[in-house]
Order: C-alpha cells, then structure tokens, then sequence
C-alpha cells in the first residue's frame, strides 16, 4: 500500500473509530471501500462533503465528480 493509499485509510478509521458514519455514492460505505474506489478509480475525482448535526459532525459523504 503507497504511502497516500495508507494514509487515507488511516485517516478514515479514525473518524470511523469517532462514530462518523462514511457514505460512498448514496450508500453506507467504510474506510476500506472508500480508500479502493479512489485509488483503484484514479481516472475519477471525489468530493467530500461534510454534514454537521447542531456543530457536530456527523457523516462524511465521497461522491464522485468528475472524470479526469
């Protein structure tokens, strides 16, 4: 795993571990499957957005964008 592929991974189990819930296109998604879209997928960019619930946030949405 390249170093970027680790620390996307890495980042995204920590927010996981926070009780954040991560979305990939719409649906419930994970660290895991999130890391292998956007590194397996480089012809495609993602957006992150996200939601806050009365200042806390909440859920981290990855929706793609665009095709490079």
């Amino acid at each position: 795993m390249n170093e970027n592929r680790l620390q996307l991974f890495v980042e995204l189990q920590n927010i996981e571990a926070r009780g954040i819930t991560l979305w990939l296109e719409g649906l419930p998604s994970n660290s895991l499957w999130i890391t292998d879209a956007i590194f397996v997928n480089e012809e495609s960019a993602y957006m992150r957005d996200y939601i806050y619930d009365e200042g806390v946030l909440k859920e981290v949405r990855f929706d793609k964008v665009c095709n490079l």
